[in-house]
């Protein structure tokens, strides 16, 4: 078994979750995304990061709007929209569901 895969896979599992999570309580910047998803020991790349988020768009979970930047030109923010809401709640239950099921394994298994 490929650990570091295992792992790779894990994570990118966790990565739309964890973009609807950090956008839950503001709109993001891109960069700004990334910088707390590495701060968070999750490791993603621009390349990773705008794929998914024009993805999320296109599926209804985010909006954005241009803002202006005194660093240069203007910034996409991203935030969740109505249905981006629903869908993190629901995500919430399912990991809730999940790390309960993973605790009752390491319980019966150790």
């Amino acid at each position: 078994m490929n650990i570091d895969n295992a792992k790779s896979q894990m994570r990118k599992g966790m990565l739309e979750y964890s973009v609807l999570l950090l956008l839950r309580r503001q709109p993001c910047y891109a960069n700004d995304i990334i910088k707390q998803l590495k701060e968070a020991d999750l490791i993603v790349v621009e390349g990773t990061l705008y794929p998914l988020l024009t993805r999320l768009k296109k599926d209804g979970l985010l909006s954005y709007e241009w803002r202006e930047s005194i660093q240069g030109p203007p910034r996409k923010y991203y935030a969740l929209t109505n249905d981006g809401t629903v869908a993190l709640k629901a995500m919430d239950d399912t990991w809730t569901s999940l790390v309960r099921t993973v605790e009752v394994l390491k319980l019966v298994h150790s």
